[in-house]
């Protein structure tokens, strides 16, 4: 399990530019292809260019997390391990009847051993972001459930036993 520790620890490195975010983004695209494609193909509509930006942002924490919870490396995931996973956080989502956004994401905590990772980005999706210049942006409500079906793909995929 990826640990609150963890994750606080990369957010750090990342502002104090410890880890170098561009170097990051080349090797996960390296490392994980099929998932890099996932995040960055066919989205066109669906989230703003601030919205797509701060997605890969924290996917990348998200990744260099759970990287550094488990230092002997991560297997590298394919299209079908993502779709399959991206099939079942839709279906989970479309089936909570809440019309709260928080509320909407209880049944994946009651499935999920990386209660940590979600918290850190259902806490993303509400908090106000900053883009690329740090002007501060929200997230529109239509973006942030698929967005976190997104970064919940993820989790699942990355953490998989």
């Amino acid at each position: 399990m990826v640990s609150e520790d963890i994750i606080d620890k990369v957010l750090e490195q990342f502002d104090t530019q410890a880890i170098d975010y561009e170097e990051t983004v080349r090797r996960f695209a390296s490392d994980q292809p099929a998932l890099f494609a996932y995040l960055i193909g066919d989205n066109e509509g669906v989230f703003s260019q601030d919205e797509e930006d701060f997605l890969l942002y924290l996917a990348l924490v998200i990744f260099k997390s759970v990287e550094t919870a488990n230092p002997d490396g991560l297997p590298v995931v394919d299209e079908e391990e993502i779709s399959s996973a991206d099939e079942a956080n839709w279906e989970l989502m479309e089936s909570s009847k809440a019309t709260d956004f928080h509320k909407r994401l209880d049944a994946f905590y009651e499935k999920s051993p990386q209660e940590d990772l979600m918290a850190f980005v259902e806490d993303s999706l509400v908090a106000e972001a900053e883009n690329e210049e740090g002007e501060p942006f929200t997230l529109t409500a239509e973006g942030r459930e698929p967005m976190f079906v997104a970064l919940k793909t993820v989790i699942d995929v990355l953490t998989q036993e």
